[in-house]
């Protein structure tokens, strides 16, 4: 029912402004295909998007919000802090959040602003912690070897491997504790999250 009425309201605003979806797409940063889902009810734009095209229409993004969607700041500190059950077991702060979001996307505002960069951060940070250690370092220190042989200097450093393997682990642990927590405080305070490193695998639409 909402999502007709969005699509219906963002038709309606489009074609009493003569705008192509073309050139609404274009202005408002967003792909064709978005704007054409969007008016064909078969998906629902994200806050971001929402302010996006109502910046590109000239009008109040609160045009487009769902009545029905709840402000919940509590919650989305919840699915937030969820993450910290990496601790446990590095994907479960990949399969909380994910629960969390797909339970409640349609019932809580802003969820999506707060969801797809979490996960994607944790989906990062697991990538990280199995190719830092296992891939990048042990390749960093054969090169390593190579390098002080040409000089003529023989060392073996694969006694270092296990130690670092650990501290690797150790301080990655504590980068995406400390990630998490700070961005659960700049949700208590209204302001936009921050994740680094991250690879966009969920993309606001």
């Amino acid at each position: 029912m909402e999502e007709n009425s969005i699509s219906s309201k963002l038709k309606g605003l489009r074609s009493s402004k003569g705008i192509s979806q073309e050139l609404l797409a274009e202005e408002a940063g967003v792909s064709l295909r978005t704007v054409q889902r969007i008016e064909s009810g078969t998906s629902k734009p994200s806050g971001s998007t929402c302010q996006r095209l109502a910046e590109a229409l000239g009008i109040s993004p609160d045009v487009f919000i769902d009545p029905n969607l709840m402000e919940n700041t509590d919650f989305l500190k919840k699915l937030s802090l969820s993450a910290l059950s990496f601790i446990l077991f590095p994907l479960l702060g990949i399969l909380v959040p994910s629960v969390l979001w797909v339970l409640y996307k349609d019932k809580v505002k802003g969820i999506d602003e707060v969801a797809r960069p979490l996960i994607n951060f944790q989906i990062t940070w697991t990538l990280l912690c199995v190719l830092l250690p296992f891939l990048i370092m042990p390749l960093l220190f054969v090169l390593l070897e190579i390098a002080m042989g040409v000089f003529g200097l023989h060392i073996d450093l694969s006694f270092i491997s296990f130690f670092e393997a650990k501290l690797i682990w150790f301080l990655m642990y504590v980068y995406n504790a400390t990630v998490t927590v700070v961005n659960t405080f700049n949700i208590h305070d209204n302001k936009a999250t921050r994740y680094f490193p991250t690879v966009k695998f969920l993309r606001l639409k």
